[in-house]
């Protein structure tokens, strides 16, 4: 393959470093992976800054759920594309769909006109959105530099006939970045059957909580995610995944 991508999602200084550790071109920086990611903080994000020399798209999501804002919700994502586009990010990750299922591209050209000259990336909101044809064809118009997708299934291995069909119809206008569930497994076998160069993924492994003592009938948050198992990005995995995409 002549030329690839291949961000890496990260939530902690510790999986930034090792997702360049591996070779990851681009950072998508979050916080709360575990639920989709939603907007890092500016600490998280100076702090990777300081040890990391690669590029930082950032996620602006001001919850989880669904893509449809509240006024308040949209007045904090352009205050957040107006803060991170003024401490030299080098990218935003949005998407805001109307009650329909269509994109909003009302909104979306005003959290564009915030970011300025930083590059912009269509999230997964697109994987459900009513009609991906409509929103890729307002996403070129608004100049949207990247489609991230899993081809409207829950992992990209499940969605290869549109991600196919999204690569030819995009005609370069538009990148297609392949996302959700890639890994050095079915990476290869992701660009046979779709022919993007473009793919995100997150290298997780859970790591055990080094917490001696645990108070196990206790939760601090929904009682099926547990607080003694950290999500860290796995070097290796990484680094497989870029070996491959060089073999290609």
């Amino acid at each position: 393959m002549e030329r690839f991508e291949l961000e890496v999602c990260i939530d902690s200084v510790e999986s930034a470093l090792a997702a360049q550790a591996g070779g990851a071109t681009r950072l998508e920086v979050c916080e709360n992976l575990i639920i989709g990611g939603t907007t890092p903080g500016p600490w998280l994000f100076d702090e990777i800054r300081k040890r990391c020399d690669i590029k930082m798209n950032i996620m602006i999501r001001p919850r989880h759920g669904d893509f449809y804002y509240t006024d308040y919700e949209f007045a904090i994502m352009k205050n957040a594309v107006r803060w991170y586009r003024d401490q030299g990010a080098d990218g935003i990750v949005i998407g805001i769909l109307k009650a329909d299922g269509s994109l909003d591209t009302q909104r979306m050209k005003e959290l564009m006109n915030e970011a300025g000259d930083m590059a912009v990336t269509l999230h997964r909101a697109f994987d459900v959105c009513r009609d991906p044809y409509e929103a890729m064809s307002d996403a070129v118009n608004l100049g949207i530099d990247t489609i991230l997708t899993s081809g409207q299934k829950n992992v990209s291995a499940e969605g290869t006939k549109l991600l196919k069909s999204l690569v030819k119809k995009s005609s370069g206008k538009i990148n297609i970045m392949v996302g959700s569930g890639v890994s050095h497994l079915v990476i290869e076998d992701l660009y046979k059957k779709t022919g993007a160069t473009t793919y995100h993924m997150s290298g997780k492994r859970t790591l055990e909580s080094q917490m001696d003592y645990r108070k196990e009938d206790v939760s601090m948050g929904h009682y099926t995610i547990t607080e003694y198992g950290l999500g860290r990005t796995d070097m290796e995995c990484v680094k497989k995944a870029r070996e491959i995409l060089e073999s290609l």
